[in-house]
């Protein structure tokens, strides 16, 4: 007969319950690994680098004690006072120094930001320079080694990837210090909605079914490897309805990452630029004195010296119908379609223009102004 004591049976008990125990770890990890995606892990990524960015405006308003009897305000005009107003919006970390990127709408009119970042850290958040025509703006938080996000490359979407997008809808973020994920796909690519009634130009822009609402703006959105490639900017929405309806848009990270470096460098983007050109509208009576092949176009009066449009070989009289192919029939259109394109001095033309009885390209390379 075997004898054993209570000593070996505590060793043998004790054995047996670190066994266990330890099948039971393996076994709640391959749970929870058999739940990870690469959204999660996406999101993981991501996630700390995201800020909710929290501004005090100061708006102007309109006051009349008669409302809109036209009567009374003629004699009672009405009398503007200023409010301070909160807002909040998002924002996405892209170096450990802490450099924000949102949205110029975001922050615009601010006299006092807060950075918040995951885990309800506070900090005071410097503009360090906007663009209201880009709709993008950088922020300064002091700090070492924050978490950051690593940029994509958003000229290699892929239309129906996955995308995610990370930021504080509503204010949610401020209630338990985290920001808020929202999963779609890329609906589509490279659209364009040129100027804005505000001023601002949407262009190349990055369109998601990811649930974006308000409060959104300037977060990132990310592919499935964690790499930021928009930030998001709009959304449609239906007929008295302020929420999402799976039309949101974002501004390619290509463009937030050019814009953001010479925000850094300069505090403004540049866009002043000469063509050297001078012009007046073609009308009906000019293209018929003139023989024209059709109406429409400019005709070049003026071309400076050493200009651009000497280098391009454009001459007085030449009509141009179209630039970047668009037509054009003002001096207005012509600039719109450079502003539009958000072209700066450097970027080339392409002028299809009348002369001598036949249609002829060129090519204008912008210049700085002197």
């Amino acid at each position: 007969m075997i004898k054993t004591n209570k000593t070996d049976l505590l060793i043998v008990l004790s054995i047996v319950i670190i066994f266990q125990v330890c099948l039971e770890q393996v076994y709640a990890s391959s749970i929870r690994k058999s739940r990870e995606t690469a959204i999660t892990r996406a999101i993981e990524k991501v996630g700390p680098a995201v800020a909710s960015i929290n501004v005090i405006q100061i708006k102007k308003y309109h006051h009349s004690p008669f409302f809109d009897d036209p009567f009374f305000q003629f004699f009672f005009p009405e009398e503007p006072f200023q409010q301070r107003v909160q807002s909040v919006g998002s924002g996405v970390v892209i170096s450990s120094d802490g450099y924000i990127v949102t949205n110029q709408h975001v922050i615009e009119g601010a006299v006092e930001i807060i950075a918040t970042l995951p885990g309800g850290k506070d900090y005071d958040a410097i503009i360090v320079g906007a663009d209201k025509t880009l709709d993008l703006a950088l922020l300064k938080i002091e700090g070492h080694d924050l978490p950051y996000a690593k940029l994509g490359n958003s000229d290699d979407l892929i239309i129906g990837e996955w995308v995610v997008a990370l930021g504080n809808p509503f204010g949610l973020f401020d209630v338990n210090k985290q920001p808020t994920a929202t999963v779609g796909i890329v609906s589509a690519v490279d659209l364009d909605f040129g100027r804005e009634y505000s001023g601002r130009v949407y262009q190349d822009m990055i369109q998601t079914d990811a649930s974006v609402n308000r409060g959104n703006s300037g977060g990132p959105l990310c592919n499935a490897n964690g790499e930021v490639i928009g930030i998001n900017t709009f959304i449609f929405t239906g007929v008295g309805n302020e929420g999402s309806i799976g039309i949101s848009f974002a501004i390619p990270i290509n463009r937030a990452r050019e814009g953001a470096e010479e925000l850094k460098k300069f505090g403004r983007i540049d866009r002043s630029f000469t063509t050297g050109l001078s012009v007046q509208r073609v009308n009906k009576s000019l293209t018929r004195y003139l023989g024209l092949p059709k109406l429409g176009g400019v005709i070049v009066t003026e071309v400076e010296p050493r200009s651009s449009a000497e280098k391009a070989g454009l001459l007085v009289g030449d009509v141009i119908y179209e630039v970047n192919n668009q037509p054009v029939n003002s001096r207005n259109e012509v600039l719109q379609v450079i502003e539009e394109n958000l072209l700066r001095a450097g970027d080339k033309v392409n002028i299809l223009f009348f002369r001598d009885d036949r249609m002829r390209t060129t090519e204008l390379v912008l210049s700085k102004p002197e």
